[in-house]
């Protein structure tokens, strides 16, 4: 199921007194909060996060907001007085330190405690730390949150050659906007193809070319040993024993859930909340949404941690409607985008796991699309500047999977 309505069949009374707390301000918890009023929701709703900003669209960090270096305020999904007419409370710039579960009690880092009857985990992700000497020189950032683009853009503006430590959507967006720039970029990935845990080869292949094109020094398989230096002055040492210097230093190896705060609470997790179809965990009325929670697929037969604004949405729509005492299944075919350079690429479902695979298009002209089956099921499909064969592609993946959704897709 690709979204759920919320209608109004809660009941107000029952639910005054009966408080709603999120840990998290991103998109699912907006979302959420949202979803719950507009389903008449009507008890006290207050939504937590560590930074000092309403919720706002993460995607542009490595994009548009690193390059243009507009206001914050200008990714908020919503303005102030969107929740305030909506009675939605925040208490921001302060992070939940603790959460106990038989006393129902949130307690701030600051000491304040703030009480719930249901609970929801909305803490999404932080990048994943390398065990690596040298992280925390000066000079060295990760690119999770505005906070973040604040620190590292000076930085980067000073700086000639910049390296980027993996070659995924993050490391690859920020290396686009670096050489549009003019900046020197190198990235340094350590599996033998950029792209290796989000898409296939073929995809790859093409990002790997168009970078190499507009002056990426692009190196796979290399390891990095340790970093030296300060400031502007840093050396990545390699475990070849080679040296690469850089002004400044991206970490973009990847994300891991933010479930530290659930599990010490108790609660069961797998890099990530462990949840039912709708978000529920393994305690009465405290759930998880969004990129810090593993579900279970139906469509893909296994369990599922997405990183992406569809399943944030969704999922949080899916929990609403639990909260409120309504049924519903959640199931997505999901999907994901990038911008680079002049190329949208747009990924419809999970390729993991195919048997067949097919190229359909030019991919000389910047324009094509790669289709991925299993056991003739198309199961995912990546599209180049196709915006039409990505939405087709996401109706015939929800079909051809609900069709045989039994047999299991790719490893557990």
């Amino acid at each position: 199921m690709a979204a759920v309505d919320i209608d109004s069949a809660a009941d107000p009374k029952r639910m005054a007194n009966e408080a709603v707390v999120v840990i998290g301000a991103g998109q699912a918890a907006a979302q959420l909060a949202t979803s719950l009023r507009s389903g008449g929701f009507a008890g006290p709703l207050t939504v937590i996060g560590d930074e000092p900003f309403l919720p706002y669209q993460r995607p542009p960090l490595s994009k548009k907001f690193l390059a243009d270096r507009p206001p914050p305020d200008s990714l908020y999904l919503r303005p102030a007085p969107f929740w305030a007419e909506r009675n939605v409370a925040f208490v921001l710039g302060t992070a939940a330190a603790k959460v106990d579960l038989h006393s129902r009690i949130v307690t701030l880092a600051d000491g304040r405690e703030v009480p719930f009857h249901s609970l929801v985990f909305a803490t999404g992700t932080c990048a994943r730390r390398l065990p690596l000497p040298g992280l925390d020189r000066d000079g060295v950032f990760s690119l999770r949150a505005i906070g973040d683009v604040q620190r590292l853009r000076p930085a980067f503006d000073q700086a000639r050659r910049i390296a980027i430590l993996g070659g995924g959507y993050i490391g690859l967006e920020t290396a686009a906007v670096m050489r549009g720039e003019n900046r020197d970029v190198i990235v340094l990935e350590a599996e033998d193809r950029v792209l290796k845990r989000v898409t296939a080869p073929a995809i790859a292949k093409f990002f790997d070319r168009i970078h190499r094109e507009r002056g990426v020094d692009i190196r796979v398989q290399a390891r990095v040993a340790a970093i030296d230096g300060e400031g502007s002055e840093l050396v990545l040492r390699m475990a070849d024993d080679t040296e690469v210097k850089a002004d400044a230093v991206l970490l973009a190896a990847g994300a891991k859930a933010n479930d530290e705060l659930a599990q010490a609470a108790g609660l069961a997790c797998r890099d990530g909340i462990l949840v039912d179809a709708v978000g529920r965990s393994d305690v009465e009325n405290v759930y998880a949404i969004g990129d810090c929670a593993r579900f279970p697929s139906a469509r893909y037969g296994r369990l599922l941690r997405l990183e992406c604004v569809q399943n944030a949405i969704d999922q949080a729509k899916a929990a609403a409607t639990a909260i409120l005492g309504q049924q519903v299944s959640y199931d997505p075919v999901p999907w994901f985008w990038s911008d680079q350079y002049e190329f949208k690429l747009q990924i419809a479902g999970l390729f993991d796991g195919h048997d067949d695979a097919a190229e359909i298009g030019d991919a000389a002209a910047g324009r094509f699309s790669v289709e991925y089956r299993h056991g003739g099921r198309l199961i995912a499909a990546d599209s180049i500047n196709d915006a039409r064969t990505h939405m087709l592609a996401r109706r015939r993946i929800a079909e051809e999977t609900n069709k045989a959704a039994s047999a299991p897709i790719g490893a557990a």
